[in-house]
């Protein structure tokens, strides 16, 4: 039987059988932390696994300053963390790509047809005031409530930059498309 430092140093090493052992130590009491973070099961392993890798590849910083539990439920943490943040930026890339579309008004493969970067510049074009409230709403996730809080605009108005906002990168995804097409138009004749 080790003690925590000897388990530590065999585990730098790269000690096989230590490894082993403080994941079969540790891990149980960090299924839970993992379930709390995750989405599913399926999630909640892929993060332990995640976690203790970056306990591994960490270790050599742990200090031995307080608990080496406390230090690795901090790591595992993290992990979550990261990809939850992770997770909601696919989530707002998502939600961008539905909110861009405008519903039916664009050929589903419209916007398919636009990089992120090519969107997100579109949307610099916009009207500070309606970009402010688009940028508030479907990149950040904030409710007209909550905007027009932060603007100290009504909850209408809101609402009304948000339309303004939509049509008018409506309008500049269809010139974008346009412009495109007529290039690659251009370069089929040559």
């Amino acid at each position: 039987m080790f003690s925590e430092n000897e388990l530590i140093e065999k585990c730098i090493a790269g000690d096989k059988k230590a490894q082993e052992k403080l994941y079969t130590q540790y891990a149980p009491k960090f299924w839970g932390v993992c379930l709390r973070y995750a989405k599913n099961r399926a999630s909640a392993e892929d993060l332990l696994q995640e976690g203790f890798i970056k306990v591994f590849s960490n270790l050599k910083q742990y200090s031995g300053n307080g608990s080496f539990e406390g230090w690795m439920r901090k790591t595992i943490v993290n992990t979550a963390i990261n990809q939850y943040r992770k997770d909601l930026i696919k989530k707002n890339e998502q939600q961008f790509n539905e909110d861009i579309s405008f519903g039916n008004h664009f050929e589903p493969s419209a916007i398919d047809k636009l990089t992120i970067g090519e969107l997100v510049e579109l949307v610099q074009h916009i009207p500070e005031r309606y970009r402010v409230v688009f940028n508030l709403y479907v990149f950040d996730g904030y409710f007209h409530r909550e905007i027009a809080q932060m603007l100290n605009i009504s909850i209408k108005t809101s609402r009304s930059y948000l339309l303004r906002g939509r049509e008018m990168l409506k309008k500049l995804v269809e010139t974008k498309l346009k412009c495109k097409e007529n290039i690659n138009s251009h370069i089929d004749r040559k």
